[in-house]
Formats: C-alpha cells, structure tokens, sequence
C-alpha cells in the first residue's frame, strides 16, 4: 500500500502563508460587509468576505476545496461587478483586479495543494493560471488608454480654412472676442501638423506664486497686440514680449501684495487711435466718445486690476503709468466699500473693456462672515479713470458713488469671474456670486434673492440693468456663476438664428440665454428640491435645471457609482456615501452629514468654455469633486477666517462669523485621498449645439505627477483629473489645453476627442492657451504660461511659446 505524499515544509509555508492572507482579507471584507449592510447598502461585501474568508481558512489547511471555494467567489464577484457597474472599464477594475491577481496566484499553487492530498493531477491550473495573467496584463494596459464616456459620434466639427480675409488679427481681449469665443481662426497649425509643434521660445516672469493652500497661482490668459505678447503675474507685475522671441520689451513691477488670492487672470486693451464703432442693435445707448491729448502718453493702453484693490493703466508701449488716469494711472477701487480688511477684497479676473468704459467687478471672500463688502460693480471712463456708473445690487437704482460716511450696500452678491461684452448691444454681461456667507440664507435680501447666483446684463454707458436670469435660488452651495459667458449665435429648432449667451456652472448645467431678454433658448425646468433643517433658512422649494442641454458631470450619485484603487476603499466609500444625507444635486447642507456632488469646486469653473462658431459647437472642461458638508451650531466668538482658497476646497471648520454656525466640509476622498465616485473625475467634452448632444467626451489628464496618498505615481494612466483652466480652440480642427493635473499642455482633435500631441511642462499649469500669428514673420504661436498644478507643490514662473519648425 503506497503512502501518501507529504508536503515539505516549502510548501506549508507557502499554503499556509497564501491561506492566511486569503482568510484575513476577506474578514477585512466581512467586517466592513456588515457595516454597510447594516447602513441599507450592498450585501455583496459581507457574503463575498464570509466565502473568501473560508476559501483561506481551507488553503491553509491544505484542502483543495479552498481553491474551489476562492474560484466560485471570484466567478460570483464578477457576475455581480457586471450587474452593479455595467460593462464600463474603470469600475470593473476597481471591483476585479485585485481579487483576479490572488485567483492567479491560486492557480499557480493548486497543483501543490493537489499533491499535498495525495494527488499528481492539478497541472491544468497552470493553463488557468496564465489565461487569468493574459486577462491581467490586457487590463493593465487598458489602464493607459483613455476611456471616452461618450464615445465619439462621427458627429464632431470638421475642417474648414480660415477665408482670407477672414484671419484672426490680434488676441485683444481676455476670452480672445470680448464675448469670450476662446476660439482662433486660424489654421497653420491643424490636425495633421500639430505633432511637429516645437518650443519656439521660454521667458521666465521672475514672479513664482508660492501656494499655502490659499490661492497663490499662476492662471493667467496672456494678450497679443501687433508684435507685442502682454502678461500680468500673480502680483500684477505687467510685462510686454516680442511675439517672435519672447524677449522682454518692457516690465512695470506693480508688486501688489495679498496675504491670499494672488493671482492675475488677465489685463484689457484699449487703443485710443482706433474708430470707434457704434452699436448697431435698436435701443442701444450710444458709445462715449474719448481721445487722448496730443503728445499724452497711452495713446495704446494695457489695463490691470489688483489684489490690493486698483485698476491700473500703462502705456502699452513703454509700460509707463498713464497720466491722466486717477491717480499717477491708479484708481483705488476699495473707495466706497467700507471696511475692507485685507485680503476680504480683492480683483482676480480681468477687467472688460465695454466701447471706452472699463468695467470691474471684484471678489469678496466667502464664507467668512455677514459684514462684508459689497459686490458692486463699477464702469470707469478708460482714459480719465473717473467712474462713469456703479451698479450696487443691494441699492440698483442708484449710479452714483456714496457721499460722506456712506458705503455701497455691504455683503451684496458680487462678480468675480471674468465678464463679456456685445458691442454691437453695447451690453455688459455679469456672471453673479452670492452674499457673503454661502451656504447661510437666512439673513439675505430680497435683493440678494433676485441677484445671487444669476447672469446680469447690464448697459455698458449707463450701467442701467437690462436684465437678469438666476441659476440657482438662494444658493446654499456656493454655486456662484464662475466663468465668462461666452457669446455666440444659436440655431433654434425653427432654423431661425439668434444672439445667445452661454454659460456653464458649478452644477454642471450649461444655460442659453436669449442676449436681448435673458430668457432660456433650450429648456429649464424648475424642479422640487428637498430642505434642509436650518431654522428660518428660506429654502426654495426648486431648482432650475438646464434639461435642454447636457448636464456635465452632475449625475445623481447612487451606492454603485462609489469606487477606489482597490475593493476596500470603494468599500470604505460606499459605508461614508451611505452615512450621509443626499438627495441629489441640490442637497441642501444642515446639521447632519450631506454631500454635495459636483461640489463647490465645479463642475465647471473659471476657465470657460471655447466655442467653434464655423461648426457650432463649444467645448467644456470640468471637474468632478464631492464635497461632505456639515453646519455646526456655534456661538462664533472666535476670529473670522482668513478669506483663502483653503476655505474653498475645505479644510476643517470654519467659523460663519455673525451667524449661530460654523462650516465643516471638506473633499469627499478614499482613504488613499481619491475621489469616492468612479473616473473620470475630470473631462473634456464637445457639444453640438445645433443638436444639443454631446459628439465626444473624454477624460483629461493623468496620474503622471500625483497619485494615491500624494505619491507621485509617474505613470501616464489616463484616469482623467480634475481640471482647473480653460480651453483654446482653433480652426485648425484642434482644442488645447493645459489646467491638468500634469504637467503638460495637449492638443485634441476637435472632431473625435483623441489627444493628437502633448508637451511636457517645467510644473504644471492652471492657464488658458491662446494663439496668434507674428505680423513680422507670418509664423502661427500658441503660448501658455505655468505655473504650478493645483495639487503640486511644485511652482514656476514660465511663459512657453510653440510653434511648427
């Protein structure tokens, strides 16, 4: 009679070992099981835990049952990951890698387990074993490929040459048009050529905005006149370059100083020798009519607003002070504000210049507390810097400045984001922020109730209101409009064209307005929204909802959508989603655990969206970031908070001063501080508008210089990231952009969303592409600047300008 084989001591140790790993993972899994079944959410996890549990147990008991067990569980595991997210890459991956990685282990050691029960059969499972590792390296390599969550339509724009005639001249404006197309018709660098693109020229600002989380950032839209390229840097230092080189013409250090928010998006241009054209639209106010004294200097003229609080003038050809304008070419905007302690008030987003009115709105911090000052916004004669109008919307019949101890109306909603104009209207459009604190209602004005939160259009002589469409009712989000409207003409489903408005938000909703009444053009339903249970907060009962156009980004969240690196903290993910309260998109904040989705970061944000208004589309880059809130009663003697970036992106509790809370809210992250939801946690999309359907949609960026925990991953998975700046679109049939999370600048063919040329960046970037073609040497640039990356701590000072050989 033989006798049975027995295993060596090599092979215990390595069944035994496996066996442990095996058990301890899944009571890992079991135990965070019960937690979430007994939240009311999946049972997967407990039974899943509870099998792999015991398939270890048996492994390092020797017994082949356990394998069987393990390969019964990984066979249930993905017939669940089917039904609960569908055939979609990264939630499968999140669900099955890390769980087919130990299958393939255990196949590899069947055969020893097979042995160690008196068996020679078992060798099969090493032909198991290598399809499972074929199934794991096809999955690896898919995580470098990006997955379109709207795959291409073969609807995109096609390609149409610039007419002569017809060619992009100068980048005058912030937004290239003053309604803010971001869009070059130009076309020397296309589709087929954009590959060859090389660095034509480096300048470096000497200005490196040093971040401590409270918004020292390089986000900037440089301006190109004639042969000259103009760039403001954080601290308004204005400087001039040759277009061709980038050597330096001239530079004014302005060295405003915040303790926060230092940056400068960009500068206006106004030349006084050009004609001025009249509005053509009927009832339009007329254009004031300017001139600059013979001799004078700023006959050409480069505009600035601070974050010290001025609006500031230079020769654009000297960088000079304008004489002439306020004060040795300084005009202090703080003037009529009240008490404004520092780094309460500052200027951020360029300012419009509207015919010879120059029109400034400015950024009143959030959330820190209920006096503050006013949003108002003020329109100045672009050559004397005496202000023409002032529109406070706590006091909107009034143009004047006030008199004596007076102060425009403190805590109004403001404007902070970068403004548009239609010339041919001689309108100002406004995108709204709210009152002072946020997400505190109670205290608001029925003023504050019309204005916060809206698109306004004001007369760019008079500053008299034409009209006003609000996004969000009193908004307890901080849903503030935070992009320039762009102006474009949209096709009706009657064929008919009119002059439209379009507008992205934090929500994720993208609106069209009618310029000349405010009303929607595609369809806005008013939707019921839950309360919250903040006494006296005057929640409003609905919402508007941009349903006649796609939502970016702002799907109702449900227990499936959670995800991580691994089953464990998608598991972590989904017991936090099922603590809290959220009802959707506009779950309103209380006193217990909610979670906002998009949250206050966007969705879309400052960066606006470029438009094609050859082929009638726009595109749009957003991010996607929950944020957990919590109001927490407070008797608020503490200080108020400082007014920075970090109270934004949420860090800690932060006093409300003047109400009875404070604010607790923060990113809503795994344990490994990614986001909860499943990628791409941030997207570029193209719309038809003529269709009003998304033709592509694809994620942007990747974890090339960040990663799980901080840790720089160095590898180029296209997961998608959040993005933080805008877009630049071109008739040569492409869109740049840079405000990734990496450090590079991308090109993308606009008709099918694939990334078609990259270059990799000194830092990152968080500004806006622009183009131009030099009047010297008829060579086509594209210019970004950068410097830093949201996320990074690494920071420069560089502009970089790229042109084809």
């Amino acid at each position: 009679m033989k006798e049975t084989p027995r295993a060596s001591g090599a092979t215990n140790f390595i069944l035994v070992g496996l066996g442990v790993i095996i058990a301890l993972l899944g009571l890992l899994l079991a135990a965070g099981g019960v937690k979430l079944a007994g939240l009311g959410g999946s049972w997967y996890f407990l039974i899943g835990g509870l099998a792999m549990a015991i398939a270890g147990v048996l492994i390092a008991r020797r017994k082949k049952a356990g394998a069987w067990l393990y390969a019964v569980f990984l066979v249930g595991t993905a017939i669940w990951a089917l039904i609960d997210a569908g055939l979609v890459f990264w939630p499968l991956f999140s669900r099955l890698f890390m769980f087919g990685a130990i299958g393939m282990v255990v196949a590899l050691v069947y055969p020893l387990l097979a042995r160690a029960n008196g068996a020679s059969a078992g060798r099969g499972a090493y032909g198991v074993a290598g399809v499972m590792a074929v199934v794991l390296v096809v999955a690896v390599g898919n995580m470098f490929v990006a997955h379109p969550s709207v795959a291409p339509t073969g609807k995109g724009p096609g390609m149409t040459p610039v007419e002569t005639g017809k060619e992009q001249k100068d980048w005058a404006h912030y937004g290239n048009t003053e309604g803010g197309s971001r869009f070059a018709a130009l076309d020397q660098i296309n589709r087929d050529n954009v590959n060859k693109l090389k660095v034509a020229w480096t300048y470096q600002t000497g200005d490196v905005a040093i971040s401590d989380g409270n918004g020292a950032e390089d986000q900037l839209t440089p301006l190109q006149i004639g042969s000259k390229v103009f760039i403001c840097t954080p601290h308004n230092n204005l400087i001039a370059l040759d277009a061709d080189t980038g050597k330096e013409l001239w530079k004014n250090e302005i060295n405003a100083q915040s303790k926060v928010w230092q940056r400068c998006r960009g500068m206006a241009y106004f030349d006084a020798t050009a004609a001025i054209a009249q509005p053509t639209q009927p009832n339009s106010s007329p254009i004031t009519g300017v001139s600059v004294a013979a001799g004078a200097n700023c006959q050409r003229r480069l505009l600035t607003n601070t974050i010290d609080g001025r609006l500031i003038a230079v020769d654009a050809d000297t960088g000079e002070f304008c004489q002439g304008f306020g004060n040795n070419g300084q005009v202090d905007l703080k003037a009529g504000l009240g008490d404004v302690p520092d780094s309460y008030y500052q200027l951020s987003s360029a300012p419009l210049m509207a015919g010879t009115t120059v029109v400034v709105g400015g950024r009143v911090a959030d959330n820190v507390q209920t006096d503050m000052p006013g949003g108002v916004i003020r329109g100045f004669d672009v050559i004397t810097g005496e202000m023409r109008w002032a529109f406070d919307p706590g006091n909107p019949e009034d143009r004047q400045a006030p008199q004596g101890d007076k102060t425009y109306v403190r805590s109004t909603p403001n404007s902070w984001a970068p403004m548009s104009y239609d010339p041919a209207m001689n309108t100002v459009f406004l995108p709204m922020g709210s009152s002072s604190t946020d997400i505190y209602g109670v205290e608001r004005s029925k003023l504050d109730h019309t204005y916060g939160a809206s698109v306004l259009a004001l007369d760019a002589t008079t500053g008299n209101q034409k009209w006003v469409f609000q996004t969000v009712h009193n908004d307890l989000w901080d849903f503030d409009l935070p992009m320039q409207p762009s102006l474009i003409d949209f096709t009706k489903d009657d064929g008919q064209s009119v002059p439209a408005v379009v507008i992205g938000t934090k929500a994720g909703q993208i609106y069209v307005l009618d310029r000349a009444t405010g009303k929607p053009l595609t369809q806005v339903d008013e939707v019921p929204v839950k309360p919250s249970n903040i006494p006296n907060e005057p929640y409003s009962p609905t919402q508007p909802k941009s349903v006649g156009m796609p939502q970016i980004g702002a799907q109702t969240l449900t227990e499936s959508d959670m995800w991580g690196a691994t089953p464990y903290d998608q598991l972590l993910c989904r017991i936090d989603f099922k603590k809290m309260r959220y009802d959707g998109l506009y779950t309103a904040p209380g006193t217990d655990l909610s979670l906002s989705f998009p949250g206050s970061l966007g969705g879309m944000n400052w960066g606006s969206i470029s438009t094609d208004p050859v082929h009638g589309f726009i595109f749009v880059n957003d991010m996607r970031l929950g944020l957990w809130i919590q109001m927490i009663p407070s008797q608020n003697k503490g200080g108020a908070a400082s007014g920075g970036e970090a109270l934004n992106t949420g860090m800690g509790a932060v006093p409300l001063k003047g109400t009875p809370y404070a604010v607790n809210k923060n990113r809503f992250l795994s344990v490994a501080g990614i986001p909860c939801q499943a990628p791409p946690f941030g997207t570029l999309t193209a719309i038809d508008m003529k269709t009003r359907q998304v033709a592509w949609q694809v994620p942007v960026g990747t974890v090339e210089d960040t990663g799980p925990l901080g840790i720089r991953m160095h590898l180029p998975i296209k997961i998608g990231l959040p993005t933080l700046g805008g877009t630049l679109s071109t008739q040569g049939g492409l869109v740049f952009i840079a405000g990734t999370q990496d450090f590079y600048l991308r090109a993308y063919d606009s008709s099918n969303g694939n990334e078609i040329w990259k270059a990799r960046l000194p830092v990152g970037s968080q500004g806006g592409p622009m183009t131009y073609v030099s009047p010297k040497t008829g060579k086509q640039y594209v210019v970004i600047t950068a410097g830093g990356a949201r996320q990074s701590t690494d920071r420069g000072d560089y502009v970089i300008s790229y042109a084809l050989p």
